[in-house]
C-alpha cells in the first residue's frame, strides 16, 4: 500500500523552480547556499488591553483562527506608569508558523487577503531589515477570509515578520518575489 503524503503548493514550487532559479540568478554553487523561508511570526500588540482583559483573549482567538496554529499571549516585560501598564500584564498575541503551516498561510496571503486590501497595488520593499528579513504591516484583520467581519469587536492590526536564510536583503525580495509576493514596483 502506497502513501501519499502531502506537500504544499508553494513548498513543492520551491523545490522544483524557486531553488534553480536563485541558483541562476545569484550564481551559487550549492543548493544548500539558495536561501529559504525559515519561519513567518505573526505578532498583535492590543494597546488598550490593559482597560479591557477580554481583548486579549478575542485577538489570541482571531489569530489563532488566522494561522491555523494556537496563538499565545505575550506579556509586557517592566512597568511603565504613563501607559497604565504593569509588569507581567498580557498586552499582544502572537504566533510562530514553521514548516508546511508556513507555506500555507504564505499561500492564503497571497492568493486570497491581500488582493481583499482596499486599493491594493503591491507592498511596499522598505519592511527589510539588512539582515534578510522582511516586516510587513497589516492595517486591518478584516482581510483574512478566516475572520468573520460581522463578530469583529474592533479592527486591528497586526505586523508579519518572513524569517529568512538569506545574507543580504537584495537575496531575501529576490525569494520572496519568486515566491509571489507582489512589491511595489519603485
Amino acid at each position: 500500500m502506497e502513501t501519499t503524503t502531502y506537500i504544499p503548493r508553494l513548498k513543492a514550487q520551491y523545490r522544483e523552480t524557486i531553488v534553480n532559479a536563485m541558483r541562476e540568478e545569484f550564481g551559487y554553487k550549492s543548493v544548500m547556499e539558495v536561501p529559504r523561508l525559515e519561519k513567518i511570526v505573526l505578532s498583535q500588540g492590543v494597546g488598550a488591553a490593559t482597560a479591557d482583559k477580554k481583548l486579549i483573549e478575542y485577538a489570541v482567538d482571531e489569530m489563532s483562527r488566522i494561522s491555523g496554529q494556537k496563538a499565545i499571549p505575550t506579556y509586557s516585560k517592566k512597568d511603565i506608569s504613563n501607559f497604565k501598564l504593569r509588569k507581567g500584564m498580557p498586552i499582544g498575541a502572537k504566533v510562530t508558523l514553521r514548516n508546511n503551516r508556513m507555506y500555507e498561510f504564505l499561500d492564503r496571503l497571497i492568493v486570497s487577503s491581500l488582493p481583499r486590501i482596499r486599493d491594493f497595488n503591491g507592498i511596499k520593499a522598505k519592511g527589510f531589515d539588512g539582515r534578510g528579513n522582511y516586516n510587513l504591516g497589516i492595517t486591518e484583520q478584516i482581510i483574512f477570509p478566516e475572520i468573520d467581519i460581522d463578530k469583529v469587536n474592533r479592527i486591528s492590526g497586526m505586523d508579519i515578520t518572513f524569517v529568512t536564510t538569506a545574507k543580504t536583503d537584495k537575496e531575501a525580495k529576490a525569494l520572496l518575489t519568486h515566491f509571489g509576493i507582489p512589491f511595489q514596483k519603485n
